[in-house]
C-alpha cells in the first residue's frame, strides 16, 4: 500500500512530507514546539504510512525465531521488541518493530517495504502452521511520548517503548481515536528525537553493504546467543572475531550554517577538506535543544575526536559505535 494521504493532512498548519515519508504531514507549522511537546510527554506522531504487517497461527512465534535476528521463540505477551532480516552475507535487509497480543504478532516496517518482506516470509511458511498478511490498508500506526495520559483503549495492539508507544490503530479510525490524543507532531519532530535517541533507521543509517554491529543493532535487534538465521554466520564472525568496517557515529553540526546536509552528503575531515570521502551522512534534523545535528556512518578508524565535515558543515562527533 503506497500513496495513500493521512486524513490528518487535513489538520490545520499541515505540511506534507516528501520522500520517504510521503503521506504524512512533515510538520504542522512550528517543528520546535512540536518537539518539545513529545519530549514533554503531550500530544502524536502521525506514522500511518508505515507498513503493517500480522503473523497468526500456533507456530508463529517458534517460525519467526528461525527468520529474524531477534530470540522471539518465548517472547511474552505486550513485550516489544525489534528484529532483522539479514541476507545470506549479513547485510540488512528489513527491519521490524514487534510485539504480541498472545494471539497475533504485529510489526510495522518502513514504508514501501511490506510487500517484500511478506514475500519472502510466504517463501519460508512450509510446514509450519502460520499465516502472514499485509494489514497495511486496515491498520495505521500512531507513536505516543514517553510520559503521554492519552488512552490506548480499544486500540489493535501497543509497542510499549522507553521514548514511548507505538499503536497499531484500525485505519478506518484513525481521526476518530488520534482526536484526544493532543497536537499533533510531524515526522520532523518525531525524526529530530529519533536522530537524538541515536535510533538507526532502514533506508537511511542503512546501504546494501550494511551489517548490524556498523549501526549499534547489536544492542536492539540481535540475540548473540540464539540458534543459526540467515546471515548468521557474519554476525558471529564479526562479533567475535574483529570489528565492523565503518561505525555510526552522532554529529553535533555547527549552527551557523544555515542549510542541513542531506542525506547522501559526504563527510570528510575539516583538516583535509579536499582529502578522501570518509563516510556519509545519513539523517539531519534541527532539534530544538541541540542545534543541528545528524548521523552518519564513516570508516571505523576515523579518530574519535576528529572534527569532521558533512559536506561544507563541521561537526563534532558522539561515538555510538566504539572504534
Amino acid at each position: 500500500m503506497t500513496g495513500v494521504k493521512s486524513p490528518l493532512l487535513a489538520l490545520p498548519g499541515a505540511v506534507p512530507a516528501e520522500g520517504a515519508d510521503e503521506g504524512v504531514a512533515a510538520h504542522y507549522g512550528d517543528i520546535f514546539r512540536e518537539q518539545r511537546n513529545l519530549s514533554r510527554g503531550t500530544g502524536f506522531v502521525d506514522l500511518s504510512h508505515r507498513g503493517v504487517l500480522t503473523v497468526t497461527g500456533a507456530d508463529r512465534l517458534a517460525w519467526l525465531h528461525l527468520l529474524l535476528t531477534q530470540h522471539v521463540s518465548g517472547l511474552a505477551p505486550q513485550h516489544a521488541t525489534e528484529a532483522l532480516v539479514l541476507s545470506p552475507n549479513g547485510h540488512v535487509e528489513h527491519a521490524l518493530y514487534l510485539v504480541d497480543d498472545g494471539t497475533t504478532t504485529w510489526a510495522h516496517v518502513e514504508p514501501g517495504t511490506q510487500q517484500a518482506l511478506v514475500g519472502y516470509l510466504e517463501s519460508m511458511k512450509f510446514f509450519y502452521r502460520v499465516e502472514v498478511a499485509d494489514a497495511t490498508a486496515e491498520y495505521a500506526v500512531v507513536h505516543l511520548p514517553a510520559g503521554s495520559t492519552g488512552s490506548v483503549e480499544g486500540v489493535a495492539a501497543v509497542r510499549e517503548l522507553p521514548y514511548g508507544r507505538d499503536l497499531f490503530v484500525p485505519r478506518a479510525e484513525l481521526a476518530e481515536r488520534t482526536a484526544g490524543f493532543g497536537p499533533a507532531a510531524g515526522v520532523w519532530a518525531y525524526e529530530a528525537l529519533r536522530i537524538e535517541g541515536h535510533r538507526p533507521r532502514l533506508g537511511f543509517e542503512t546501504d546494501h553493504r550494511t551489517i548490524p554491529h556498523e549501526v549499534d543493532w547489536l544492542r536492539t535487534a540481535v540475540h548473540l546467543q540464539k540458534g543459526c538465521y540467515r546471515g548468521q554466520e557474519t554476525v558471529a564472525r564479526v562479533h567475535n572475531l574483529g570489528r565492523p568496517p565503518r561505525r555510526l557515529v552522532f554529529l553535533h553540526l555547527d549552527g551557523t550554517e544555515e542549510t542541513l546536509p542531506p542525506h547522501g552528503t559526504e563527510v570528510r575531515l575539516a583538516t583535509d577538506p579536499d582529502g578522501r570521502s570518509l563516510g556519509f551522512v545519513t539523517s539531519s534534523a534541527r532539534h530544538h535543544e541541540l542545534g543541528p545535528i545528524a548521523l552518519a556512518i564513516v570508516k571505523r578508524n576515523v579518530p574519535v575526536d576528529a572534527v569532521l565535515l558533512a559536506g561544507t558543515v563541521p561537526g563534532t562527533q558522539d561515538v555510538i559505535v566504539p572504534q
